[in-house]
């Protein structure tokens, strides 16, 4: 039998994901990132984008919005404020968010504020990603 992780993504108001999974692929805030069975214990805070997680001969897809990520023992787990399974995603919906923080980060609006638009746009664009996934 092959090794697995048990991952399981975590949120302040309900479990997202628990099953064993091949590997987890994601995105901290220091770059792209990958774990295999028995990697060695690692600890890393989440930046927002898309963290994968390959189960048998599929990829399934999540957005995770910061957090941290934690590995040991072949458990992971990760506590974020926001996840989002990608086939759960309403694609127009992240589509008009996309657009409406594009047209504030092209607005040269002193009343907008950049920073936010950004992380909406960061946000919106996980989101359109981890469904194209699925």
């Amino acid at each position: 039998m092959t090794k697995k992780i048990d991952l399981k993504i975590i949120t302040h108001e309900k479990e997202v994901f628990n099953e064993k999974v091949n590997a987890i692929y994601s995105k901290s805030i220091e770059g792209e990132f990958g774990i295999l069975p028995d990697h060695q214990p690692f600890m890393t805070a989440l930046d927002i984008g898309v963290t994968r997680a390959e189960i048998d001969d599929k990829m399934e897809s999540f957005t995770t919005m910061g957090g941290i990520f934690q590995f040991k023992d072949n458990q992971a787990l990760i506590l974020t404020d926001l996840a989002e399974r990608g086939s759960d995603i309403d694609v127009t919906r992240a589509k008009s968010a996309k657009e409406r923080a594009e047209a504030r980060i092209g607005s040269h609006d002193v009343e907008v504020d950049n920073a936010r638009a950004q992380i909406a746009l960061a946000k919106a664009m996980a989101r359109l990603k981890a469904a194209m996934k699925d």
